[in-house]
């Protein structure tokens, strides 16, 4: 927690005024019961109306001081607590851009969303506490003992056991509290995590009828967050009636004892109004201390939580930017071998080849051959364990990610469109890319037809996630949107599974024709979309199983037969 609240010292001079607000009202409320108390003994004693209209006034004043001291206050604590809690945000944010696909996994989505808005949102209220009670608390009860003291100073031993009782409350609670704290938010992690997989898959759960079983899920998820949240908040309910019984007996035994003192002539009635308004301050301002500690376990997980992902360095080392610009895009494998975190064994063994601009290259495998992953380390999403990846005869990791990815143009396997108009998610591929570039791309990946179709075209809005489109129609706009970019190399993983042969065919055509000096790597299940590609590469349980044009293959490589037998008959029901 100390750790976060060094991101208020952009704000100190908001924190400034707070605890000089804070110190004036501490003194008007200090100065209130010795008012009352001169009312007490001088005024309402002595029957003297114009020195108890006087005090009164005075009395209103000082209040009314103290009031605008606190609303001031409370506003700017407000203010900086907010201010503090974007600026977190806006770290987090960008601490997770930087992250690759491995950083992002090993924390987990829904984790890193709940860190982003709940646990932030913890820390924010704190923050806002703190600043208005963790300086009018002390002072308070300080001045509190100091007016006490000077009123009687016997009577004031009964602090001496009322405040260590209510110190060993506090105590307790932080002590059962805090690892309750960071236990529920893990556990909110996990009730985040299944209601992300119950939206994003709604289809599937439909399809085979198991609402049934995602509401068991759901709800074990659910009782098991709510069993932790009400051992915690058992152990917070009962801190604040210990706290009232403490405070409630304090007020007793003064007004026990100030009476004996009274009666004995050594205190007056008024000093003893006043010492019950000093107890109830000095009470009170260890009750906002003991709410701060109930508060502070949750907020401290929460920021430990938050410092965990700040913490983390990327897997990846990244140079800085220097504007080098790939000139032609030719890529090289040498002898690359990679494997994902915690996996058995490789995904890919001993992978060298050449890929040369303005060819177009194909790869096909079995499924988990580690197609995929070839395009995933050419965009440099994870780096190889062994080997090497070249681009324009330089290693990949001696550029800049954000100029290797500037000369890349990549298809999803899964189109991912973003919420917005349609001519929004192509500009995503070129931020400045006008009206004629944007058709042109639309033309090129066979998209213009469903477009034109819309009512307003371009400008057509676009549901989040491309919920109003169609599979085949989102992986068209995917393909438009990297087009657009015109990049030294084109990825496609799969992108064209979700077209008709027809609409395939043309797409291939459109492409041979519009991207002639490229570099273009196609990787696809089915075979009639490859057979055309100047080299095929085909990969079986992450080795290269040959490397040749269809013919070729057709002669010498046995998995590539099979494919093609397989597809066959396929293609032939069809």
């Amino acid at each position: 927690m100390k750790k976060l609240l060094l991101g208020l010292k952009p704000y100190k001079i908001g924190v400034a005024i707070i605890l000089l607000l804070t110190l004036f009202r501490v003194l008007a409320e200090l100065y209130l019961p010795t008012l009352m108390a001169d009312i007490v003994d001088y005024g309402i004693v002595q029957n003297d109306i114009q020195y108890m209209l006087e005090i009164g006034g005075w009395m209103i004043g000082v209040a009314a001081f103290g009031t605008i001291c606190a609303c001031i206050s409370s506003f700017y604590s407000s203010k900086v607590g907010s201010s503090f809690a974007k600026d977190l945000r806006q770290k987090m944010f960008y601490k997770v851009e930087s992250f690759g696909v491995e950083e992002a996994n090993r924390v987990g989505i829904s984790s890193l969303i709940n860190r982003t808005t709940n646990d932030i949102n913890q820390v924010q209220q704190v923050t806002m506490m703190i600043l208005r009670m963790v300086v009018l608390a002390p002072m308070m009860c300080i001045g509190g003992i100091v007016m006490a003291v000077s009123k009687n100073a016997k009577l004031s031993l009964i602090f001496v056991v009322a405040i260590p009782v209510l110190a060993l409350i506090i105590y307790l609670v932080i002590k059962k509290g805090i690892p309750l704290f960071k236990v529920m938010q893990g556990k909110l992690d996990n009730l985040n995590g299944v209601l992300r997989e119950n939206l994003t898959g709604v289809r599937v759960i439909r399809s085979f009828n198991k609402e049934e079983f995602e509401k068991e899920r759901f709800l074990r998820a659910n009782e098991d967050l709510t069993s932790t949240a009400l051992r915690v908040n058992k152990i917070m309910a009962v801190t604040m009636p210990i706290m009232m019984i403490v405070l409630n007996l304090s007020t007793v035994a003064i007004i026990w004892f100030g009476g004996i003192q009274v009666d004995k002539g050594n205190m007056q009635v008024g000093d003893i109004m006043a010492f019950v308004q000093y107890g109830m301050q000095i009470m009170f301002s260890l009750m906002m201390v003991s709410m701060i500690f109930v508060m502070m376990p949750r907020a401290s997980a929460s920021a430990d939580r938050i410092n965990e992902i700040l913490d983390i360095l990327p897997t990846m080392t990244d140079k800085v930017s220097d504007g080098e610009m790939l000139n032609k895009g030719e890529i090289e494998f040498r002898n690359v071998s990679f494997s994902y975190p915690l996996a058995e064994k490789p995904v890919l063994e001993g992978l060298s080849f050449r890929l040369q601009p303005g060819k177009t290259t194909a790869i096909i495998g079995g499924t988990g051959s580690g197609k995929s992953t070839v395009l995933h380390l050419i965009s440099r999403f994870y780096d190889v364990n062994n080997g090497e990846i070249l681009v324009d005869g330089k290693n990949i990791t001696e550029y800049a990610q954000s100029d290797l990815r500037h000369a890349i143009g990549y298809v999803p396997q899964k189109a991912v469109l973003f919420s917005g108009t349609i001519a929004d998610n192509i500009r995503y591929g070129k931020e400045d890319a006008t009206e004629s570039e944007i058709l042109e791309a639309l033309e090129t990946s066979q998209s213009k037809e469903f477009v034109d179709q819309l009512e307003l075209g371009i400008e057509s809005q676009i549901s989040q996630g491309g919920t109003n489109l169609s599979g085949g129609q989102k992986q068209r706009l995917s393909i438009a949107r990297a087009l657009v970019r015109k990049p030294r190399i084109y990825l496609f993983d799969d992108s064209f599974s979700a077209l008709d042969y027809r609409t395939d065919a043309n797409l291939r055509k459109a492409l041979k024709k519009d991207i002639t000096d490229a570099n273009v790597i196609i990787v696809a299940q089915r075979v009639s979309t490859i057979k055309d590609a100047d080299t095929i590469i085909v990969l079986d349980e992450g080795k290269i199983a040959g490397i040749g044009t269809h013919e070729q293959l057709l002669i010498s490589c046995s998995v590539y037969q099979e494919i093609v037998k397989s597809q066959g008959v396929v293609e032939e029901t069809v």
